[in-house]
């Protein structure tokens, strides 16, 4: 089985896990196999395993904390392996491709703090991505003693008032933290989050082919997701393709949306059916 047909295995499976049971590092790196099929999956898979068995090794039961975990999450993915932020070439499409990330050691917030959780959940603790705008974090707790660290940036412990300069930098000065930003997400949802950031940049570049495959990666895992339908069927129908424009919107509209969505939908597939006939 080629890389792509095997990636593309991994992500009908994931659509129909429940999140818990998602691997998410096996579903990322099978998302950067379907731009890099040419890749065995085993290499990466083996550094994900070296990676936890590098935290196994070092971890100290009887000094065991908040405190230490954070310094052995450093030790490991910054200082033994050398990951960091790439603030260089931020928007290279390499860095949302965990299989280049490896690679190069660097890529962008969501696809270091996989690989963060990924480390953390080997040794059985309690981490979890945010659902904070424009900068993936995660959040690590002990025994109720939390802290909010940022893979992008070190694994940097993040203050209150580090978040609301954060949020001013990524969302405009007008913004404030709110509840929400503190809110864990699903794997599922960082899944998401790491495609849509290809999927914003091909779309910058007017790139809508490209777009529509990154959305169709991100179908097969959220099946589920009238949003995704409902893009795919806008990006179809911009392109001409009426019956995969028409098909994607009637799934849509059986999923759900807002009312005024669905008006739109519905709208739109009356179009697009008389265009046809």
């Amino acid at each position: 089985m080629s890389s792509r047909l095997e990636a593309r295995e991994i992500l009908r499976r994931i659509g129909a896990q429940s999140d818990g049971d998602i691997d998410l590092a096996e579903g990322a790196l099978a998302l950067g196999a379907l731009d890099r099929p040419d890749q065995p999956l085993d290499r990466y898979r083996r550094h994900l395993a070296a990676l936890a068995r590098d935290m196994a090794e070092r971890f100290d039961p009887d000094a065991d904390g908040l405190e230490s975990r954070i310094t052995l999450l450093h030790e490991v993915v910054i200082d033994r392996h050398g990951y960091s932020g790439d603030d260089q070439t931020y928007d290279d499409l390499q860095n949302a491709n965990l299989l280049r990330v490896i690679d190069r050691r660097k890529g962008l917030p969501v696809a270091l703090g996989i690989l963060y959780l990924h480390a953390a959940r080997s040794m059985g603790w309690d981490i979890v991505g945010l659902n904070f705008p424009g900068h993936f974090l995660v959040r690590l707790e002990v025994e109720g003693e939390r802290a909010i660290l940022d893979p992008f940036n070190g694994g940097q412990v993040r203050t209150v008032v580090d978040l609301r300069e954060l949020i001013k930098a990524t969302a405009g000065t007008a913004a404030e933290l709110e509840p929400a930003y503190y809110q864990a997400v699903g794997n599922r949802d960082i899944l998401l989050r790491l495609q849509n950031n290809l999927k914003l940049r091909h779309l910058s570049a007017n790139d809508v082919a490209q777009a529509l495959e990154v959305l169709d990666a991100m179908r097969l895992m959220a099946p589920e997701e009238p949003a995704l339908w409902r893009e795919i069927g806008l990006l179809e129908a911009h392109r001409g393709n009426l019956d995969e424009a028409i098909a994607a919107l009637e799934t849509f509209m059986r999923l759900g949306g807002s009312d005024h969505q669905l008006h739109q939908a519905a709208m739109l597939i009356q179009q697009l059916k008389n265009r046809l006939n």
